[in-house]
């Protein structure tokens, strides 16, 4: 796909200095009464804090209403979107703003009616349902649909219509009735998407494919400047504004910056062309955090501010469902899905509740620390759900969609070789008791999805990783970037090293792009699909590779 066009409402580079971020004065002053643990805790904080981010009081109802007729400029710029797709529901979601890159998208603080329609064809002669929403300004002029009382397993076309404005079509789908005996599956795992760092030309030819589904796997977007050129982008035909070219800290940074991500025209043809299924990692919020742990040394509490701004914005551009709603500096996002009898998929939050790093982070060689089985990457509480899940699953296949690489990576030939302290390798009794709990439940096809790394792997999950010749016990498939990175290489300089260090990894490729999942009743298919560059646009895509797994046999063999 190629990016000729001009996002839309391209603002003038700002010339004077950009306004330093500030948090408000009432949170921050609160925050500091409460201290750490209190902050936590009281309920006071999460008022506080709910007031500080601007959640919608009581009463917003009555608040003005917008005349739509005001309205003179598109206010459909950032597209449409659907998301976590149930056997009789759909979610839909749009966003209001003429003026995306400006901090109020263009419209005043008032609330506007958006009108929508669901339909079984694309011209909208066969309407399904139909209905209106509020877009209040307080969500920054989100709009969060969900549709109900819909057949299963098939799809739906969707749009949103604001005065004159009409919005581009979507396609979205239901998943299929439970328990029915779905003979297949096809989606697509995406993650890494740095704007900084090239076009999102993968999203352009996911767009063009065949998928019931997109699982988002982390990092939608980046904290980290953007300059006016757009970084790698290197733009000759727009300036970007310069409040960009900052990092996000408050609920406005974070809000421009979905503006500028979804601007993006590859983005928004995905969007609208399949349901996302999204989960974070670290980049929406800041780069290696652990729950109430920055990766810099700022008060917590003061972390927990940007957090709740971070999660605040990641809810407010994403299409989720209302019991994603975070409540401060919390947003409960794992959750599972069902596709029939076919696929159980519990989707996981390994930021929020994770221990903080052991030894300082970063690629380091393993000690007492990552055995430790008072640390957790999932928490307690979801670790629980998790296992719970499996024991109640009748499912073929159980998918875990998630952040950070799961099996053992080791880096080097040497013994002991280092490995990722921010990946599950730094949570080792973690990673025990998840595959301790998965074969208690008798679980046959596990397949794990993974982000982050900027690489596809295939990885056969070993039941003791240190002896090749233990049970496989099942599949890892990791999704390359979309954009981070660059434009990356077949062969990155550690590809020998890696695969002599690992037996278990079975493909390794560092372009950039995205891989398709097969899900069928005797096996799985994965095929890794990349571009050959994405700091210039157009490049076409390619399958690098593709393997199966069979049910029942869990292992990765080349297709």
């Amino acid at each position: 796909m190629t990016h000729a066009a001009r996002p839309p409402q391209h603002a003038p580079e700002l010339r004077a200095a950009a306004r330093p971020p500030q948090h408000a004065p009432e949170l921050r002053a609160a925050a500091r009464h409460l201290g750490r643990r209190g902050f936590l805790t009281a309920t006071g904080a999460a008022a506080a804090l709910a007031f500080a981010v601007g959640l919608p009081a009581a009463g917003t109802a009555s608040a003005a209403e917008l005349d739509a007729a005001r309205i003179t400029d598109n206010p459909f710029t950032l597209g449409v979107a659907s998301g976590d797709p149930l056997p009789g529901s759909v979610l839909l979601w749009t966003r209001l703003a003429p003026a995306p890159y400006e901090p109020d998208g263009g419209l005043p603080a008032e609330r506007v009616t958006v009108h929508w329609e669901l339909a079984h064809d694309e011209r909208f002669r066969r309407i399904v349902r139909r209905g209106a929403a509020p877009a209040h300004p307080e969500f920054h002029h989100t709009v969060h649909v969900e549709v109900a009382h819909l057949d299963p397993g098939r799809p739906y076309f969707y749009r949103f219509r604001v005065g004159r404005w009409i919005s581009e079509t979507g396609r979205t789908r239901t998943a299929p009735a439970p328990g029915e005996r779905a003979a297949a599956l096809r989606l697509a795992a995406v993650s890494c998407q740095a704007y900084h760092d090239g076009y999102f030309t993968a999203y352009g030819h996911l767009a063009q494919d065949d998928v019931d589904a997109v699982f988002h796997l982390g990092d939608y977007l980046y904290e980290y400047a953007v300059n006016s050129a757009g970084g790698q982008r290197r733009y000759t035909d727009r300036v970007l504004p310069a409040h960009f070219n900052r990092e996000t800290l408050t609920l406005e940074d974070y809000r421009l910056r979905y503006a500028l991500y979804k601007s993006d025209p590859d983005l928004r043809a995905a969007h609208a062309a399949h349901p996302f299924v999204v989960t974070w990692d670290d980049h929406e919020t800041e780069n290696n955090y652990a729950g109430d742990t920055p990766e810099n040394t700022v008060p917590p509490e003061e972390f927990l501010l940007r957090r709740a701004s971070a999660y605040r914005a990641y809810w407010e551009n994403q299409p989720l469902r209302r019991p994603q709603r975070p409540d401060g500096p919390d947003m409960r996002l794992y959750r599972r899905l069902h596709w029939g009898d076919l696929a159980q998929f519990d989707i996981l939050d390994t930021r929020q509740y994770r221990t903080n790093q052991a030894y300082g982070d970063g690629a380091q060689i393993p000690g007492p620390e990552v055995d430790d089985p008072a640390r957790t990457m999932t928490g307690e509480t979801q670790e629980r759900w998790l296992l719970d899940g499996w024991q109640r699953s009748r499912a073929l296949w159980n998918v875990v969609p998630q952040q950070v690489v799961f099996s053992q990576r080791k880096f080097d030939l040497t013994e002991p070789s280092r490995v990722s302290m921010d990946a599950w390798d730094g949570y080792r009794a973690s990673r025990r008791r998840v595959l301790d709990g998965a074969r208690a439940a008798g679980v046959e096809n596990l397949m794990v999805l993974t982000g982050d790394v900027h690489v596809g792997y295939g990885f056969d999950i070993k039941e003791d990783f240190d002896d090749p010749a233990s049970r496989t016990v099942g599949t890892e498939i990791v999704a390359t970037s979309i954009a981070s990175g660059r434009d990356g290489a077949d062969r990155p300089a550690n590809w020998d090293t890696y695969l002599r260090a690992n037996p278990h990894l079975r493909f390794y490729n560092g372009r950039r792009g995205y891989v398709t999942v097969t899900l069928g009743r005797e096996r799985a298919r994965a095929d890794f699909r990349t571009v050959p560059y994405v700091t210039t646009p157009g490049a076409p895509v390619t399958t690098a590779a593709s393997f199966v797994t069979e049910a029942g046999e869990p292992g990765l063999t080349p297709a």
